[in-house]
């Protein structure tokens, strides 16, 4: 049996895995899950999977929290309740589904006391990429990717040679604005944003799917996750989200990894792995779907793709910022303050005013972090 803990447990990723935890009773054991502020949800999830450790947000959240389930967990709150959910539960395997840079400390956590990382908070390796694999190799702690692109790739260089991996396809369905133009994106609403054709995701990553900033934390989470240069990452406008990413070889031989939109699917793969067990998933029948359709990313519609890649090559604190003032400037568009294609000017805006620190340390992330989010908050 696989003890499992879980940071962001009543988020859109943590739910899921639940989902899939609750299918395979016999194969795990939950320990701990860390949430936010819906106490609701997490009531139900303790009562539910009878974790041994929960966190949640702040002090007060916590002392509600005892008056629901008193006695029959440990309740922790904040920053060092997240970090005890992550490295102080007997769990064999963390599943780090934070939202946002918040997901970091905590995961390095995980790895210092040694346990596996099913990885959904790519953020995590947007800000301290370098921090992250290095700990993971010294303490031999495996990364599972959980992310529908990252765990395609993964699974289509098992059983390969990595030196023969030539380029990685990252596919995009380019999100809820994908056929519009510029111009058609003047004055769009926060509803029209959240309105993802294909996937069920939290509010966060369907904005950034929307501006594409999605896919470039996808490309700068594959460079670390699989040690390849910018130049062999490449991304294609994918609208039916059925090939879930792609791995060109030396001899020019193209794998793929293929199936409906169901995050489940990647998540039990990481909780499985290296086995793989009957999905609550929908098959795919290839001939109701028809036909698949690829085309290639526009740069000047989609900028804040371009400006991952430059933040990706400059490398040191410049992800980091990319990462922090985008989220921010998301936050303000969902609060109404800022119209859709501000969110880009902002980043862009914030990214040329930063002085990137090349090799940086945990603290001078989280440095350029919080500047990072002031600048952005300021504009």
């Amino acid at each position: 049996m696989k003890r499992i803990s879980i940071l962001g447990s009543t988020g859109s990723i943590g739910t899921q895995a639940l989902d899939v935890i609750a299918k395979h009773p016999d194969g795990f054991r939950v320990e701990g899950l860390a949430a936010g502020s819906n106490l609701e949800v997490l009531i139900r999830q303790i009562r539910q999977f009878r974790p041994r450790k929960v966190s949640v947000a702040t002090r007060q959240l916590a002392d509600e929290l005892k008056l629901a389930v008193a006695g029959d967990v440990e309740i922790y709150s904040g920053d060092e309740g997240l970090l005890e959910i992550a490295a102080g539960t007997d769990a064999d395997m963390v599943i780090t589904a934070l939202v946002g840079s918040q997901g970091l400390k905590s995961t390095l956590a995980a790895i210092e006391a040694g346990k596996q990382i099913g990885l959904a908070n790519k953020e995590t390796l947007v800000s301290g990429g370098h921090l992250v694999m290095e700990l993971a190799a010294r303490n031999r702690v495996g990364i599972l990717p959980i992310d529908s692109e990252h765990s395609a790739i993964f699974q289509c260089l098992n059983g390969e040679a990595r030196t023969d991996a030539s380029r990685i396809i990252l596919t995009a369905s380019g999100g809820a604005f994908r056929d519009r133009t510029r111009e058609q994106l003047k004055g769009v609403t926060v509803e029209q944003a959240l309105r993802h054709p294909n996937w069920s995701m939290g509010a966060k990553i369907t904005i950034d799917s929307a501006t594409m900033v999605n896919k470039g934390l996808e490309v700068i989470e594959a460079h670390w996750l699989f040690g390849m240069d910018y130049r062999q990452i490449d991304v294609v406008l994918h609208p039916e989200s059925i090939v879930h990413s792609m791995v060109e070889f030396a001899d020019t031989s193209v794998i793929a990894q293929l199936g409906t939109p169901d995050m489940r699917v990647p998540i039990q793969y990481a909780l499985t792995y290296p086995e793989r067990l009957p999905s609550p998933g929908k098959r795919l029948d290839l001939t109701t779907v028809g036909s698949l359709h690829f085309r290639q990313m526009d740069e000047e519609r989609f900028p804040c793709l371009k400006l991952a890649y430059e933040c990706g090559r400059a490398g040191g604190t410049a992800t980091a910022v990319f990462n922090a003032a985008n989220e921010m400037a998301v936050a303000r568009f969902l609060r109404r303050e800022i119209e859709f294609l501000q969110i880009e000017d902002i980043i862009r805006q914030v990214v040329d005013r930063h002085q990137t620190v090349s090799v940086p340390q945990l603290e001078e992330i989280l440095e350029a972090d919080r500047w990072a989010r002031s600048v952005a908050a300021s504009l």
